[in-house]
Order: C-alpha cells, then structure tokens, then sequence
C-alpha cells in the first residue's frame, strides 16, 4: 500500500515527526555511560504516554521478528545494527548506541533514528561511519523532490555509502509511511536512478542509510529481534521521516533544536 497524504493528514505528521524527533533527542541528552538500556524504554514509554501518542513498536510482528518486539524503541549497540531490543545492559564508555523509534500521533506515524558515541571515548573510525550515513541520508533526501524515482533516492544514499568504503546491505532499508509504520514503497539502500515508484506530493518516505563497518551481512540475535553485523564489527544507523511537497522535500523528524 502506499498513502498520499491530504493537507490535514500532512499537518499532522509534522506533529508526529516533531514528536519522534525530540524524544531522540531528549533520549539522546540523558543517555551517560552506566545507562541501562531498560531505562531508556521506559523513558520512552513515558514520554509517549505524556504526549497522547502510541508505541509502533511493543506489539509490532513481523516475519523478520520473533512474537510481539515487546518494547517502545530499539536500541541497538556497537555490533547490533537494527531492531536493537532493549536488554539489561548497562552502557560502557566509547559504546555506539543507534535509537531507533517510531511513534503514532493523531493516526500518523513518524520514525526515526540516530547514532552516537557514549561517554568520552570516541573512535575516529566510528564517528566516520556515523558521519556518512549522516551524509548518506543527507543525499537520499536531496534526491527526493517530485517527478523523481525512488531509484533516484536509493542511488544517491548508495553513492555516499560506497564513496566512503562501506558495503550495503539490500535486505533492509527505507520505506513508505503514514497511517502504519510500514508501507510501500521501500527504499534500498543502492539503486539505480531513473526506477521505481513516481515521488508525488503527499507522499511520506523514512529513508535509513545503514551500514557495518567490514561486511554487508547480518546474524539475527538470540532474542529474534536483534540484527548483528556477522563479524562482530561495529554499526551505525540515521534515518529521518520526509514528506514530498510541492516546493520538495521536508525533514519532519529534525528537532526543534
């Protein structure tokens, strides 16, 4: 299915993309080395409450899961890349955590994520993995303007990615979105331009360039969520809910501030 979205539903995902954005970035603000990772669930289970919207994910199932996720963001960290369930696990300085949520306001979803280094150690290497899928989502979004092809997206994400030495993983990407989490179309991370679906206004689209720092392929965790890069090396994950507008493309999970 994929939804083209009326003015007033359009209005409101800017409220759900605000939403999902500033909880990041308040999950982000109080996140310290010694952080367990159920903590961060229930703060953002709270959050969501206090704001009247709903979890898309604690009773989320899907082929690639094991039963219901059972929690309200994904966490994932160091080698866990997607679908990160939280545990208890308290974080360690120099830890990569990726947050991943998506929230439901007023019948509209929103969904986003960041990654960031814990604590005061910081890895070169990491931070550059970190900055080009920033740059990659960067470019997808650019790429997204009317009249062109969700292949446009996905070659100019791919593009960054590989220029930057990383292999891309084609299994998971980014998708459609609006009344559910996750609609038609996806959105590889590599394509070729010119193909695919026509972007029309309307149209809202999570684009989520990710990637592991010396493979493309990924090993499910015990727990039936939790997707690890298979030779243990570290990941990193940044996607932001767009919608396609006349005048372009526009971020609607940015924070505020």
């Amino acid at each position: 299915m994929i939804e083209i979205l009326d003015a007033r539903e359009l209005a409101q995902a800017k409220e759900s993309g605000a939403l999902v954005g500033g909880i990041l970035q308040s999950l982000k603000s109080r996140t310290v080395v010694g952080t367990n990772l159920l903590d961060i669930d229930q703060w953002t289970k709270a959050l969501i409450a206090e704001a009247g919207g709903q979890s898309c994910y604690v009773d989320y199932e899907a082929s690639f899961g094991r039963g219901p996720f059972g929690h309200y963001i994904c966490t994932a960290v160091n080698d866990a890349v997607l679908h990160g369930k939280p545990s208890d696990y308290q974080l360690a300085d120099g830890d990569l955590l990726t947050l991943d949520l998506a929230v439901s306001l007023g019948g509209i979803a929103a969904d986003a994520a960041i990654s960031f280094i814990v604590g005061e150690t910081k890895a070169p290497e990491d931070l550059a993995m970190i900055d080009a899928t920033e740059r990659a989502l960067a470019a997808g979004i650019a790429a997204a303007r009317p009249g062109a092809r969700v292949g446009d997206i996905s070659r100019a994400i791919g593009t960054v990615l590989g220029a930057a030495g990383y292999q891309i993983n084609m299994e998971f990407g980014g998708h459609g979105i609006g009344s559910t989490m996750h609609q038609d179309p996806h959105v590889s991370n590599m394509g070729r331009p010119g193909r695919g679906y026509q972007l029309r206004p309307g149209l809202l689209l999570a684009l989520e360039p990710w990637v592991m720092q010396d493979t493309a392929e990924l090993v499910t965790d015990d727990d039936g969520w939790t997707l690890r890069s298979v030779t243990g090396c570290r990941t990193a994950h940044t996607e932001h809910t767009i919608a396609i507008t006349p005048d372009g493309p526009e971020i609607l999970t940015k924070p505020s501030a």
